[in-house]
């Protein structure tokens, strides 16, 4: 309320300490107290009040002509009220109590008590200020009451770091000018007299307006001039004070002073606003613009290597097999050198991809934002699948390629064997020119015909069997193969009936052919089988084999040896064949038999007996020689095995430990996440220092497959499998550094303090019983409940868990991940830059507008940001649009994945 004292008391004014009035840490009641030096004469010097009647009605006026009106003289346009009321509910925003129109003075009075009311009504306590002193015009009484106004409206609400009013103003104008020469402000009166003070105020924050270097301190009357007429025409600061006023007095007005540096206050404070929004907005889109970076770089890189994929599993998809074993180890070769150099880097890429990913995904969530989608399949688990796919495949060739191989050794082999064909022997026709005197001895022939024939027989059956192989086998010349096959099969079929038709010519004149050289067809019957038995001999000799361990060439030489015990029987075979042939020719000689000179039972001579053993004496050693050559490469293919064997029993242990120990740190991590990160590279390094071992395991298998050995029994370990398990190894360690890097990037971005963190990690790892890594619903629970949450088990808690999980497990997979976990706790202990907050940057720089113009964006934006939200933003629709108007608030929703407010 009004304290109405008599106008004989001594002359006080200013708002003293009440119980609303207080601003910026400091009270009016405290600022008051400093103003205990202003003692009454001061004020009442002619000088001071002449700058405080210009200063304090340019300050009204600068509010008043807002409502269209202004005042010509303070001590006389308030008399009535009524202009007094109009600059409250103008400065304040505020309803006053309806006026009184009457001219009489009460009515005056009653005008003026509305407001000094109102003025109290805001904490303020008026002393010595009554309602007759303003409508008397007392000019002392009207500036008191004036700077009371100033005081609350303009100045009290200033403060810089928990000072006062003064205080606050005062340091605020330090701070801005200090990095200025020649200006050094520690009041409200001497500091402002040359007029670089204002100058320097201005320049700070519109340095196109002033020229400050061009300024002099011995020149004040033009500084201050220079200083004023910018602030009035730029700034819409009105001219208060004259430069010559203030030079020309000895200390000025410390409350004019105050009144002028506060409208300079007020007019930068909405630019300050404008640069925190300005800064608001553009961390938030270089935030946006980063990871718009980032999701362009997965979605190339994703698409490189599915792109990659696709055209390499076609390639070994493709199981048309090549005509000789050169051109199928060609492919050999080529898919090795796919192995050692092509695929290599695109486990890398593959690696990097889903590092990226899950960095790109906490970068999300740490800045608010919704979670990134990639494009339709390029998803991470699309790329696995390709992946998958692509091993199988290439498992799935390399076993073709294998096996094809052997196919085509066993072809070449089954070829070889049928080319040795036994045509010349089912060809002999001599019977057909027989005369009648040779038909006795042609039955005993015929009869030795039929003994070698059935001796032949298995031949025959052996050639249809190696032809039906080759075609099951899809030999690449199956065809000439049938067509000798049939040509055989087709002679024998005519050679069997032909021999049916002779035997019943023969018989016919059997009886007449009575005398025959018995010794020759003994000896024809036992040539005949020993010679086959010779033949064969030659043909196992000369018999190629194929074997692949150490025990199956073993077999072949023991058979081997048992073959060569039989050697002298069959020599002594051989000499009693010849010794019937020598007993004929004898008996022949003895009865003057004269012979044609040939056994006519059969054309097996003692000549090509004595040649075939011979040529068999010759073979034995040669096959002990292949024998023994073979045995050596398996002894050698042994050897790599065990070779092989011995380097895989340490690497893929070693490989499957590295694994177990890597799941253990990503639990049991220990000391700042720094040392974590820290110690998991140093891990890593000393996993890549391992790959010389890796490397070594591959050079062993090369040779080993160069061997073409397909088994290996010394070992459970296939280089398939240690190749894998490195894989997984080395995306295992990347993927725990990039988790540990994750969780730094989070405790940075969200403040979450290193003992937090630590004792977030002690309470998942405390319930992670299993150290799975996960936890389930119940161990989640109990877990919240370790850490204060109200989750137990009524319907308040149970509501309270359900929407915790729907936070931490999106997915339904009822499993809770340790960064999950993290990400919750982060966005629960911390708070991060909203839709809203944009908003209401958005809104400070369009001055309050519900939209913003691209003027506006390139004005208050750097460039390139400017355009980013130009390009982005829709139209504004509202009904206050104009042309060019921007929707800032739909754009703002939109960075944060939210719809429209």
């Amino acid at each position: 309320m009004v304290d109405y004292h008599a106008a004989n008391q001594s002359y006080q004014y200013g708002p003293s300490s009440g119980s609303n009035g207080a601003g910026g840490g400091g009270t009016m009641g405290d600022y008051m107290a400093q103003e205990d030096d202003w003692d009454r004469d001061l004020l009442l010097d002619p000088a001071w009040e002449k700058q405080q009647r210009k200063t304090f009605t340019a300050w009204c006026n600068s509010h008043l002509r807002k409502a269209g009106t202004q005042i010509e003289n303070i001590d006389e346009d308030f008399r009535d009220g009524l202009k007094l009321m109009l600059l409250l509910e103008v400065i304040s925003g505020e309803r006053l109590p309806k006026p009184e129109r009457g001219k009489m003075r009460v009515h005056k009075i009653n005008n003026v008590n509305k407001a000094l009311d109102f003025i109290a009504s805001k904490g303020v306590k008026l002393v010595s200020i009554g309602a007759e002193e303003i409508v008397d015009g007392n000019a002392k009484m009207t500036l008191g009451m004036i700077w009371t106004i100033i005081l609350r409206f303009a100045i009290q609400d200033i403060s810089v770091e928990e000072t006062s009013a003064k205080e606050g103003l005062l340091l605020w104008c330090q701070r801005k000018t200090a990095p200025y020469k020649n200006v050094n402000v520690q009041n409200f009166h001497i500091s402002w007299k040359d007029g670089l003070a204002f100058n320097a105020l201005i320049h700070r924050h519109r340095p196109e307006l002033i020229e400050y270097d061009k300024l002099r301190k011995d020149d004040p009357v033009t500084n201050l001039n220079n200083a004023f007429e910018v602030a009035e025409k730029y700034l819409d600061i009105p001219k208060m004070l004259d430069a010559e006023d203030i030079v020309n007095t000895a200390r000025p007005d410390e409350k004019a002073i105050m009144t002028y540096v506060s409208s300079f206050y007020h007019a930068f404070s909405g630019a300050q606003k404008a640069e925190t929004a300005a800064n608001r907005i553009c961390k938030v889109l270089a935030v946006n613009q980063e990871n718009e970076h980032l999701m362009e770089d997965y979605e190339r890189l994703a698409s490189d290597l599915l792109e990659w994929i696709r055209r390499t599993i076609p390639w070994l998809e493709d199981r048309v097999p090549q005509k000789t074993i050169q051109e199928m180890q060609q492919k050999l070769e080529d898919f090795r050198d796919y192995r050692r150099v092509h695929k290599p880097p695109k486990v890398q890429e593959k690696c990097q991809l889903e590092i990226n990913f899950n960095t790109l995904q906490t970068k999300l969530r740490l800045s608010n934002r919704p979670a990134f989608m990639p494009s339709e399949g390029k998803m991470v688990s699309d790329i696995n699948n390709g992946w998958q796919h692509l091993e199988q495949a290439e498992k799935g060739y390399e076993e073709w390629l294998l096996n094809e191989i052997r196919r085509l050794e066993r072809l070449d082999h089954l070829a070889e064997a049928w080319t040795d064909g036994k045509e010349a022997m089912l060809k002999h026709r001599d019977y057909e020119t027989a005369t009648l005197s040779d038909i006795k001895a042609l039955i005993r022939k015929h009869e030795a015909f039929e003994s070698d024939l059935a001796a032949h027989q298995d031949r025959v059956e052996q050639i249809a069997a190696i032809a039906q192989e080759l075609n099951e086998l899809d030999y690449y010349d199956s065809h000439n193969v049938n067509t000798r096959c049939q040509k055989i099969c087709d002679q024998w079929d005519a050679l069997g009936s032909l021999t049916h038709s002779r035997r019943e010519a023969l018989e016919k004149t059997e009886k007449q052919l009575e005398t025959i050289d018995q010794l020759h067809l003994e000896y024809a019957k036992r040539a005949a089988p020993f010679n086959n038995w010779m033949e064969s001999a030659m043909e196992d000799l000369q018999d190629m084999f194929i074997v692949h361990t150490i025990e199956e060439i073993e077999g072949l030489i023991s058979a081997h040896d048992q073959f060569k015990s039989t050697l002298p029987d069959a020599d002594r075979e051989r000499e009693a064949i010849l010794a019937i042939h020598k007993e004929a020719q004898r008996i022949a000689e003895s009865n003057h038999i004269k012979l044609s000179g040939s056994n006519p039972y059969t054309t097996v001579t003692p000549q090509i007996i004595n040649s075939k053993w011979e040529k068999v004496q010759q073979l034995v050693p040669k096959r002990d020689h292949a024998l023994l050559e073979e045995q050596s490469k398996q002894q050698s293919n042994e050897h790599l095995r065990r070779q092989f064997a011995s380097q895989a029993n340490i690497v893929g242990p070693w490989i499957q430990t590295k694994m177990e120990e890597i799941g253990r740190i990503s639990i049991e991590m220990n000391g700042t996440l720094e040392d974590q990160l820290s110690h998991l590279k140093q891990y890593e390094r000393s996993i890549v220092d391992y790959k010389p071992n890796l490397d070594l395991l591959e050079q062993q298998h090369q040779l080993i497959q160069e061997a073409l050995i397909f088994d290996n029994k010394h070992t459970n370990y296939t280089m398939e499998h240690i190749r894998v398990g490195w894989e997984q190894l080395l995306t295992t360690i990347a993927r725990t550094i990039n988790e540990v890097e994750n969780q730094i990037l989070t405790r940075d971005a969200k403040g979450i303090s290193q003992e937090q963190m630590q004792e977030f990690r002690a309470s998942f790892n405390h319930f992670d019983k299993d150290h799975g890594g996960a936890l389930g619903p119940e161990e989640f629970k109990a877990c919240l409940i370790s850490l204060g949450y109200d989750v137990e088990n009524d319907r308040q808690g149970d509501a309270e868990f359900n929407r915790i999980m729907s936070v931490v497990d999106p997915n339904h997979s009822g499993l809770v991940t340790f960064q999950a976990f993290i990400d919750f706790m982060s966005r629960e202990t911390t708070d991060t830059d909203t839709a809203d907050q944009v908003i209401a940057s958005f809104k400070v720089l369009a001055g309050d507008k519900n939209f913003i113009t691209a003027e506006e964006l390139r004005r208050e934006l750097p460039p390139d940001q400017a355009e980013y939200c130009i390009a982005r933003m829709a139209p504004y629709q509202g009904p206050d649009a104009v042309p060019g108007a921007l929707d800032y608030k739909s754009f703002s929703t939109a960075l944060y994945g939210e719809s429209d407010l």
